[in-house]
């Protein structure tokens, strides 16, 4: 048995009773997961990524974004990078081409337990397919920017993951970002 395997079963059922789903209630907070997708290709001068303008969303409308969305029930963060990209722009990305730049954990000090946010960024430079607006009722407008000349105004926390790859410089594994 692999070592993911061995640690996969041993990993508690959380349908047993020792584990009911309202376990610590009040004292823990709850982690949205989400997963982002940068897709770069080669730009005349510099590499250039694919944004959206997000629109009819209830979260920064008017902002430019990469690919992302909330990992489902049941679903990996991989598996969540590839639905979106192919959700939101039509493209289909392997799982092993999925390359990690960054983990960010936003919180709120204090604030409501659904304020814990776990994002993951990828970046993927190999897919199939043609980007293209996929859902119109959720991003007005999707276009290629230089990484290193990248539209107003963009969600701030995928604003500074674009512009430490931008930099040239590794990326961390893990950011705290505190409200």
């Amino acid at each position: 048995m692999s070592s993911l395997a061995s640690r996969s079963a041993r990993l508690p059922d959380v349908t047993d009773a020792r584990y009911p789903l309202d376990d610590h209630p009040g004292r823990r907070t709850l982690l949205v997961a989400a997963a982002y997708v940068v897709l770069c290709r080669p730009g005349d001068h510099h590499h250039e990524v694919l944004l959206q303008l997000r629109r009819g969303t209830g979260y920064l409308d008017g902002h430019w974004a990469t690919l992302a969305g909330h990992v489902d029930p049941g679903e990996s963060v991989h598996e969540a990078a590839v639905r979106e990209a192919a959700e939101e722009a039509g493209v289909s990305i392997k799982p092993d081409d999925l390359v990690p730049l960054t983990t960010i954990h936003r919180f709120e000090r204090g604030g409501p337990a659904v304020e814990q946010r776990v994002d993951v960024f990828f970046s993927a430079t190999r897919w199939a397919g043609v980007p293209n607006l996929r859902e119109i009722g959720k991003a007005a407008a999707m276009g290629w920017f230089p990484i290193d000349e990248l539209p107003e105004p963009v969600v701030p926390h995928e604003r500074l993951v674009l512009e430490m790859l931008a930099s040239g410089r590794p990326l961390p594994a893990v950011l705290s970002l505190p409200s």
